[in-house]
């Protein structure tokens, strides 16, 4: 019986520090035939054109236009030999600005380049004040994370929400004098208070291209 009773407490105790998404948010977590692993999960890799499912005032807020998949990518000289139809058209019926690195672009200038990104690199761009973008996450470990952005642009700062709440104020540490130039770097820390499923908001300036965030456990809970 006291056996019973202790992990019955464990499990309880368990659940009550597992977060759920807001009751309020609609969005799902983006899949399509490539991407099938759902959330993206923390500690790890939190791509940025992989925002979630919803549209418009629900996944994201934009200017109402794709400018990358669905303007500048329909041109036939942005249809790059090292990709694929699925990258140039990647999103291109959501109106967030998605681009991906280009040879003759990203990769032209390699005496000044701070951070060579991959070939094929999915990144938001074309950014405007005050927009947003939202991911669900699964957290699967609490505690305190750097956040390591590869961008490309001006000393910008943002921040990221947590379920609606503010959770970390952010900037970007050098400016990469072009928005084809690329850099990888520390812009700030972030708690997790709780494992589980969980809204990230992301919201952004203009002045920068944005690739993807590391979240880089840095201090478990104890």
């Amino acid at each position: 019986m006291t056996t019973r009773c202790f992990i019955s407490g464990v499990l309880l105790i368990a659940a009550l520090c597992r977060a759920e998404l807001p009751a309020d948010y609609h969005g799902k977590p983006f899949v399509d035939p490539q991407h099938q692993t759902g959330p993206a999960a923390i500690p790890g890799t939190l791509q940025c054109a992989s925002f979630d499912l919803g549209g418009e005032g629900i996944a994201y807020h934009s200017d109402g236009t794709n400018h990358g998949s669905g303007e500048l990518n329909l041109r036939p000289d942005h249809h790059r030999p090292h990709a694929t139809p699925y990258i140039w058209s990647f999103r291109a019926d959501e109106n967030v600005s998605i681009s991906y690195t280009k040879d003759f672009a990203d990769f032209s200038g390699k005496a000044t380049v701070l951070f060579a990104p991959a070939t094929n690199q999915l990144y938001v761009g074309w950014t405007q004040d005050g927009q947003w973008l939202n991911y669900t996450v699964n957290v699967k470990t609490e505690g305190t994370y750097k956040i390591i952005a590869i961008y490309a642009g001006d000393p910008t700062t943002f921040r990221f929400l947590i379920n609606h709440r503010p959770a970390a104020e952010c900037k970007i540490p050098v400016k990469t004098g072009s928005m084809h130039r690329w850099n990888r770097g520390q812009v700030g820390t972030i708690s997790f208070q709780q494992t589980g499923a969980q809204l990230l908001t992301f919201q952004y300036n203009k002045g920068n291209n944005f690739a993807l965030f590391d979240f880089e456990l840095q201090r478990p809970v104890e």
